[in-house]
């Protein structure tokens, strides 16, 4: 794209200002903003638009080239992500005035972020005659064939706006080759259109700092603790549930551990998971592990790489994960991640290089990874090395860089553009 072009941003329904690891916010928040940064460094601006959901938010820039913009969508107060499709006409409407104000050449094109922000990214697209880009990184129909126990399956009327959203857009961005591979066969993708451009971690926020012993005696970590760490919200989906169960494995065949083991649970409520972390301190008195369980809120991210560092494993044991942020992260912190082997966490871990990967959520196969990697200090140290150098491949200047590719790939295909419009 050329140099102080501008572009629109959509992200509807969290804030790219919000604590990522509670509420909605999670690696979407994260990838929008560093992705942003990263463009805007090469010249392209980047507006951020969102809901506003307090009176007193006002337009405001987060960095050089980066602003956050704020559309009055009912009432100015936090709804849920299942009520949120009630706005998009008037957070349609609400982008449209300013559109016009700021007149009609002042965006080269739309970048919509989940679902939501894809409804109304194409109904602006229709509206001003802007090409729409899309990043899914969750989809309705992926989620609902990995279900957690008792986990609502996502609505139809989601699975419809997707298919609505693929349908009309310019171009698709996927995580990984197995997400585009998934937009083509379960939403009909065309392929031409979907590109793979891999989320990124931040390499200078994220490294190994001084260690282990350092970040431990920082945080008050005793230092022979036995310590996994999981970080993110707290719902069924992300599977922290699986934690606590293999904890409560791991003390049964192991009950020496009890006086070492440490299982963080570092996040917030979200979603459907509102009553979850209650739920599971409940589950955690239960099977008797409630010494061992530790729960934390989130903490802001510059104090999260010392409580990566400070971890022997950080464990993500999702039921679907696009990517899974968290386990760059850790990584480039030199901590081995035993992850699920779904989705985006196929890409996120090098099994056996970087970390584990485990099939299913048997808390006692778990518990036996766990357990092996815990018990192998050696094995681990090399996991570290393997981890850094895994996670040294994704910065997100590269994700920037493969964004504005796809950018220019749009916008040098204009008759494209008005052969969709019509359909």
């Amino acid at each position: 794209m050329e140099k102080n072009s501008r572009i629109a941003t959509f992200m509807m329904h969290t804030s790219p200002l919000e604590q990522a690891g509670t509420g909605d916010a999670g690696g979407m928040n994260i990838y929008v903003v560093e992705s942003a940064q990263k463009i805007a460094a090469h010249g392209v601006g980047v507006d951020i638009f969102t809901r506003r959901t307090d009176p007193h938010q006002h337009d405001q820039p987060i960095s050089d080239g980066v602003n956050v913009k704020y559309l009055d969508a009912g009432p100015a107060t936090p709804v849920t992500k299942e009520e949120l499709p009630t706005q998009i006409s008037a957070l349609t409407h609400a982008f449209m005035r300013q559109y016009t104000d700021l007149g009609t050449d002042y965006y080269k094109l739309i970048h919509s972020h989940y679902w939501i922000s894809g409804q109304v990214g194409w109904n602006v697209r229709s509206a001003a005659n802007l090409p729409l880009v899309h990043t899914m990184h969750t989809m309705a129909l992926v989620k609902n064939q990995s279900l957690a126990e008792g986990e609502k399956p996502e609505p139809d009327v989601r699975a419809y706006g997707e298919e609505q959203i693929v349908r009309h857009a310019d171009a698709m961005i996927a995580n990984t080759d197995a997400e585009a591979a998934q937009l083509v066969s379960l939403y009909n993708a065309c392929p031409d259109k979907v590109f793979t451009v891999a989320p990124g971690v931040d390499l200078q926020r994220f490294t190994p700092g001084n260690g282990k012993a350092a970040s431990r005696a920082k945080l008050n970590i005793a230092p022979d603790a036995l310590m996994f760490t999981f970080v993110g919200r707290i719902q069924p989906h992300k599977g922290p549930e699986v934690l606590v169960r293999a904890a409560a494995e791991m003390l049964i065949h192991s009950p020496h551990l009890r006086s070492k083991l440490a299982v963080v649970i570092m996040g917030g409520p979200s979603g459907n998971g509102s009553q979850e972390p209650e739920r599971l301190a409940a589950l955690a008195k239960f099977l008797g592990v409630e010494n061992v369980i530790h729960f934390l809120p989130p903490c802001k991210r510059d104090d999260l790489a010392d409580w990566y560092r400070a971890s022997d494993l950080v464990c993500v044991p999702s039921y679907t994960e696009s990517f899974g942020l968290v386990a760059l992260e850790a990584q480039a912190c030199g901590t081995p991640v035993v992850a699920t082997a779904v989705g985006g966490l196929r890409t996120a871990v090098a099994d056996g290089i970087s970390g584990a990967l485990v099939d299913g959520h048997d808390p006692r196969a778990w518990s036996a990874v766990i357990s092996r990697l815990l018990s192998e200090p050696a094995h681990r140290v090399g996991l570290s090395v393997g981890a850094v150098e895994h996670a040294s491949h994704f910065g997100w200047e590269s994700t920037a860089r493969k964004t504005l590719d796809v950018y220019d790939w749009v916008l040098s295909n204009p008759e494209e553009k008005s052969l969709r419009i019509v359909q």
